[in-house]
């Protein structure tokens, strides 16, 4: 066989590997985030949280979110976003100022950015649950 014939099979077989190991890559990430709808989420009693600065994170590749809580007087008075990397789930962000507002987690989803906003929103309950 030609050595050019060679060159070419061998190209060849490492495009159909690429584009299968992509295709696997891909089904993952897409079953990791269609899981994300299926989980609950739930506001703790604001009350009994002391006050005070909580961290929460959650990951589900390819997003992660980690956040900072804080609790004044029985109220979410402040969420900060220490990191958010979302792709293109940016807009999310502006679930913050939702939660804010409802003092609840149990909040709509922003269109768009859904799986970044339920990440968000594990973030924050992770956060509330570690103040207890």
């Amino acid at each position: 066989m030609p050595k050019g014939a060679i060159i070419v099979l061998v190209v060849v077989a490492g495009l159909v590997i690429l584009i299968v190991i992509g295709k696997m890559l891909f089904k993952r990430v897409e079953h990791n985030l269609e899981g994300l709808k299926d989980l609950s989420i739930a506001t703790p009693l604001l009350s009994s949280i002391q006050d005070g600065t909580y961290e929460g994170s959650f990951a589900t590749f390819p997003v992660k979110v980690k956040i900072a809580a804080t609790i004044k007087e029985g109220t979410i008075s402040n969420l900060q976003l220490l990191e958010h990397r979302s792709g293109q789930g940016q807009p999310a962000e502006a679930i913050l100022a939702t939660v804010l507002t409802e003092q609840k987690l149990d909040v709509d989803t922003i269109s768009g950015a859904t799986y970044s906003s339920i990440i968000i929103l594990k973030a924050i309950e992770d956060a509330l649950s570690k103040a207890r």
